[in-house]
């Protein structure tokens, strides 16, 4: 007679028989992602590996998915390493995986690939934003290991060709896994500064793990938001990183970006030694050229006609002095002869021209009386004559009839 167990007792039984198989303890299975989730509480991952036949379901904890350094999706070929158990709850077997690698091209190659084409959506790689270079820097910032040959070569090579400018070192990591965040946090405290005229940050050669802290994507972002022109010197001429792409100029070298930054001082002096014998040359061709002019214009113009000239004006001054004098004069008297006529028209007017005929003005207080009507018998009167006056007393009235 059979005994009857539990189904949690067959389901803790069959997976102690697969865990304890050590074929399916540690095993590598490739296939294609299917159905992924990222339960972003938990950091877990939940996804089906598939081929053209079959299916698994797959578990990733999050102590594994955080080791995995490229972007992962549906479609995505890969190829997992880990065992084999089954889940009691639900009685189904599935892969626990420890390590996931793309199939096809390296983990480094395909998470380039992917942050390239992410930023790149993103327009960080526009060249409508790119800036240009300071012609005349007065001071760089050079973010780079103090001991590789590169800070070697971009220092020998601005002191000879620039050596007015001010080289700011900013030492940094630049390779190993904390080499990215301490170019962010250099990178922070350059853009505190208001001095700066550019940034070169980089390195010399190396392999592509060496160089791939310059994929980074919060550098490559960090580098964007730069107030500064950077320019990005990875590797060697064939080396291409994300850096290269989103900085305002890539250079194939740390020497090339040093060069690309300052101008060369023999240059320059070559240039200002030919301006200033250009400037020579045209001051002297202008000199030469007015000497000649005024040479003719003393042919033309001697002192006999400059003094025949300025007694020419002479007379022509006098001829106008005397016009407005005689002008003003007759002005003058005309304006005088009239005011004489206003004078003697005033004057001829006068009471006093008038009571010097004969005639006198009569007043009954303050009142000037013109008609007999204005009086009465017994009114004491003023009569103003032309030497004195005489109050008199009215006694008789003779009205004039009209």
């Amino acid at each position: 007679m059979l005994n009857t167990i539990t189904v949690s007792q067959l389901n803790a039984y069959v997976k102690a028989l697969v865990e304890n198989d050590p074929r399916l303890s540690y095993i590598s299975v490739s296939g294609e992602i299917s159905n992924f989730k990222n339960h972003f509480s938990s950091g877990h991952w939940y996804f089906t590996l598939k081929d053209q036949n079959a299916s698994i379901r797959c578990v990733m904890f999050r102590s594994s998915a955080s080791r995995v350094n490229f972007s992962v999706e549906d479609g995505l070929a890969v190829t997992l390493k880990g065992k084999v158990s089954l889940y009691e709850k639900d009685g189904q077997y599935q892969f626990y995986a420890e390590e996931m690698h793309p199939v096809g091209e390296g983990d480094l190659a395909l998470q380039f690939k992917q942050v390239k084409e992410k930023l790149e959506r993103e327009g960080l790689f526009d060249p409508q934003s790119k800036r240009p270079l300071n012609k005349y820097p007065k001071k760089i910032a050079v973010i780079t290991s103090n001991t590789g040959a590169a800070v070697k070569d971009i220092l020998n090579i601005t002191s000879s060709r620039y050596p007015m400018c001010e080289i700011v070192m900013c030492p940094v990591l630049v390779q190993g896994d904390m080499a990215a965040q301490d170019m962010i946090s250099t990178l922070d405290k350059v853009y505190g500064f208001d001095d700066i005229d550019t940034i070169i940050i980089g390195r010399g050669g190396g392999s592509a793990e060496d160089l791939h802290c310059f994929n980074d994507e919060m550098l490559a972002r960090k580098i964007y938001e730069s107030p500064f022109p950077v320019i990005s010197a990875v590797g060697h001429e064939t080396d291409f990183t994300i850096c290269d792409f989103v900085a305002d100029v890539r250079a194939s070298t740390p020497s090339h970006a040093a060069e690309l930054a300052t101008p060369d001082q023999k240059e320059l002096k070559s240039k200002i030694f030919n301006l200033n014998n250009s400037l020579k040359i045209r001051v002297l061709y202008n000199l030469n050229l007015y000497e000649t002019r005024l040479s003719s214009l003393q042919k033309v113009i001697n002192v006999s006609n400059v003094e025949n000239l300025i007694a020419k004006r002479q007379i022509e001054l006098d001829r106008l002095a005397d016009r407005i004098s005689y002008s003003v004069n007759t002005k003058m008297q005309s304006s005088t002869n009239l005011l004489s006529n206003i004078v003697t028209r005033i004057d001829a007017l006068s009471p006093l021209k008038v009571m010097a005929r004969g005639f006198s003005v009569v007043t009954k207080g303050n009142k000037c009386i013109t008609s007999t009507s204005e009086l009465n018998s017994g009114d004491s009167i003023s009569v103003r004559l032309k030497d004195g006056d005489a109050e008199c007393i009215v006694e008789n009235i003779n009205f004039k009839q009209g």
